[in-house]
């Protein structure tokens, strides 16, 4: 059993370090232990495999990617599993914007490493927080990340997506995107990535201004949407959700389809109020009520994201085209209540008090008439004498002109 063991490879701290029996001095004590001293290590390495549920698929990935390395391993080494999970993950960001910073910077604190490419230079910025930055897609993806996490714009992704070189990733890498839509990157992600690849469809309901004081509470919504069973995918897979978990953010596992409905009916409608507010260019005031210093802040925070975001929750949520016809049709209704509501009250005082008799003379009254009317009314006058005509029987219009408010005649 020890000239068995002795001919094994040893993988510890990252997945690429491998360790040979001629560096059995540096390895340390306690793990020099555990698998050379073990009196039953077929036994453990059946046990251990027994409870991580491993595979055939998993071996073979496992063994490719050893291949590559030009190394053989004895792929049901209780030390690889254990190992495995200490490890830290590789996550690759495409996309590092001013979200893709923000993930970026929990990943760090979870002790993760971190890679990231993107369209602009952000080496400079990389090299202060710890980030490995490529040039180019290509560069990135040859560094084989076990996590390939998606932080373009919406109007981007698929653009990108397609552009990757897949042949240049591991087997087993799982994609995971960070959208504010999620039916469209599920349906994107099973039509282009080869089968073997992981898919996780992820939207982090907070952002660098709402989650700068820290993540706890704030609720991050996942959909396994494929992850090989029983696997080392199933393990960075959850090692992946733990970081927000770790980070305190409220886990909702939900399906994609519906976290559309729920995201058309809250977070759709919240930027559609706030863009049409950004309109009206309102003001701070001194006077301000705590409800209007509430639409400041929804209007400042709405429209520091980018138009393409606004735009992209519309067109890439089939739900979103509904809410839009809701909010039209509530609009419509509370304009009805309002104006049904006027209508009936100047019915009342026109037509029940305020008869007008048919020798009025008009010229008199438009000469005389000094009522100034609302600016959103129209003209004393005009409302009198156009208006009231709808109100005429036969051409007649009873009157009593005694009635009318002061200044008509």
């Amino acid at each position: 059993m020890a000239s068995t063991s002795s001919s094994f490879l040893h993988i510890f701290q990252t997945k690429t370090s491998l360790q040979t029996s001629k560096d059995t001095e540096n390895f340390p004590s306690q793990h020099k232990q555990r698998h050379y001293s073990s009196p039953s290590l077929k036994k453990i390495q059946q046990t251990t495999a027994a409870k991580l549920g491993f595979h055939r698929q998993s071996l073979a990935l496992q063994r490719s990617f050893m291949n590559r390395t030009k190394c053989a391993v004895n792929l049901e080494s209780p030390l690889m599993n254990m190992d495995e999970k200490e490890a830290p993950l590789r996550i690759g960001i495409v996309g590092l914007g001013n979200f893709g910073q923000f993930i970026a910077q929990g990943l760090k604190r979870q002790g993760h490493q971190v890679l990231a490419t993107s369209r602009s230079d952000y080496t400079d910025y990389c090299k202060l927080n710890g980030i490995h930055f490529f040039r180019s897609m290509d560069g990135m993806c040859e560094e084989k990340p076990d996590i390939m996490l998606i932080c373009s714009s919406i109007l981007s992704t698929e653009k990108i997506v397609r552009t990757i070189p897949f042949h240049k990733l591991k087997p087993d890498t799982i994609f995971v995107d960070v959208l504010s839509v999620k039916q469209f990157p599920k349906n994107l992600f099973l039509e282009v990535l080869p089968p073997e690849f992981g898919i996780v469809c992820t939207h982090p309901m907070f952002g660098p201004e709402s989650g700068k004081d820290g993540w706890a509470g704030l609720p991050f919504v996942f959909d396994r949407v494929r992850v090989i069973r029983d696997s080392l995918q199933t393990l960075n897979c959850q090692r992946f959700l733990s970081i927000f978990e770790h980070e305190g953010c409220r886990m909702v596992e939900m399906s994609c389809e519906e976290h559309d409905r729920h995201a058309a009916g809250s977070q759709f409608i919240t930027h559609t109020i706030g863009r049409i507010l950004s309109q009206l260019n309102l003001e701070s005031t001194p006077i301000n009520t705590k409800g209007y210093e509430t639409l400041l802040k929804l209007t400042e925070n709405t429209v520091s994201d980018s138009f393409d975001l606004y735009y992209g929750l519309f067109m890439y949520n089939v739900n979103a085209t509904e809410q839009i016809d809701n909010l039209d049709r509530a609009f419509d209704t509370v304009k009805q209540k309002l104006f049904r509501r006027l209508h009936d009250i100047l019915r009342k005082q026109i037509v029940e008090r305020v008869p007008i008799p048919m020798e009025l003379n008009v010229e008199r009254l438009r000469k005389k008439n000094s009522v100034s009317a609302p600016s959103f009314l129209p003209k004393a006058q005009d409302m009198y004498i156009k208006d009231i005509s709808s109100f005429a029987v036969r051409g007649e219009v009873i009157a009593n002109s005694k009635a009318l408010p002061p200044g008509i005649l």
